[in-house]
């Protein structure tokens, strides 16, 4: 009798599968660029539409012509640079050395943080400056503004983001120079440049392996329990005990999740609305009122969701010239 070998049913590569902690995601790595600036930028979404355009991929099988293209419409109204972190490095890895607010920030923060009363920041931009030697990284904190958007909430989010420099006092000249200050998308991005998106998947509840894991469904005589829909073998005999590998139900989706190299075809401002807004509004979103981002393909995450977007990690230098858009459909999602 022949025995047949099948390789086991779905990736192990992102357990454990567990809900993420914050429904912001928290970026822990940042590429070295030497041109100072943001290396991230944090927006809405708001749904997806198609465009026409022409292929200027090289060697493509439709270069020169016109295609459909799916896209991502993210809303990305100004950030405001609220603070600034140092850190130190010290045996157990990077710490916070000190953290510098500017004044008058918005009293939407007070919905998420204490503010303080009298806070005087020259001061402490002093006693950085005397410590420099120090200081490891720089970075800087920047909060959005979702009261400028079509999402129904007030409360901004804090984001830590990384600053592009070839040494750390440039970062901190920087820094400086915008802390306090709006900072608008096409200050960080440019049209047709590749970046990575980080954002938290849509939530899909307690599933089983069948859905979670992609294993067969069981049939014949071992299909008339629970229809078929288990996994085969929990596990041999020896070890005696269940192996982390085994596909089993639990959470899936609302993973913190990185995309790749992802496409930037436009940046537009709050005065080009109209032109990505479709009959009706996008659903469950509604109207797209401020700046707005067109990326190639698909995000992470349900609409209204928060997206990070970052300068490209591991970036493969290939097809950085924006493409010539002739049409975006403003078609009526409402029946999608």
């Amino acid at each position: 009798m022949t025995r047949h070998h099948q390789p086991r049913s779905g990736s192990v590569a992102f357990s454990p599968r567990k809900r993420a902690s914050k429904q912001s995601p928290r970026i822990k790595s940042w590429p070295n660029v030497e041109e100072t600036g943001l290396l991230g930028f944090a927006g809405y979404k708001v749904g997806m539409t198609h465009v026409m355009m022409n292929d200027n991929r090289k060697n493509s099988p439709t270069e020169g012509m016109e295609i459909s293209t799916p896209v991502t419409v993210l809303e990305v109204p100004p950030v405001v640079v609220m603070g600034i972190r140092a850190y130190e490095k010290t045996t157990y890895g990077l710490k916070t050395m000190i953290d510098i607010m500017a004044s008058d920030l918005s009293e939407d923060l007070r919905r998420k943080i204490p503010l303080p009363e009298e806070y005087d920041t020259d001061s402490n931009l002093n006693k950085l400056n005397e410590n420099i030697d120090k200081v490891f990284d720089i970075r800087v904190l920047i909060h959005t503004n979702p009261k400028a958007t079509s999402v129904p909430k007030k409360k901004p989010e804090i984001i830590e983001c990384g600053l592009g420099g070839a040494t750390v006092a440039e970062k901190l000249e920087y820094a400086t120079s915008v802390l306090g200050t709006e900072i608008n998308a096409a200050d960080v991005f440019s049209d047709g440049e590749h970046v990575d998106s980080i954002a938290i998947t849509k939530g899909k509840g307690f599933q089983g392996p069948v859905k979670r894991w992609g294993i067969r469904i069981q049939y014949g005589k071992a299909a008339r329990s629970s229809k078929g829909r288990h996994v085969g073998s929990l596990g041999p005999w020896s070890p005696e005990r269940t192996m982390w590998t085994v596909p089993q139900a639990g959470q899936m989706g609302y993973h913190k999740r990185t995309e790749y190299n992802k496409q930037i075809l436009k940046i537009a401002d709050a005065s080009e609305a109209d032109a990505v807004n479709p009959e009706g509004g996008f659903v469950k979103y509604g109207l797209v009122k401020n700046n707005y981002v067109l990326v190639k393909g698909s995000l992470p995450g349900p609409s209204k969701r928060l997206v990070i977007l970052r300068k490209a990690f591991r970036p493969h230098g290939k097809h950085n010239d924006a493409p010539e858009i002739s049409y975006i459909s403003t078609a009526s999602k409402q029946g999608v």
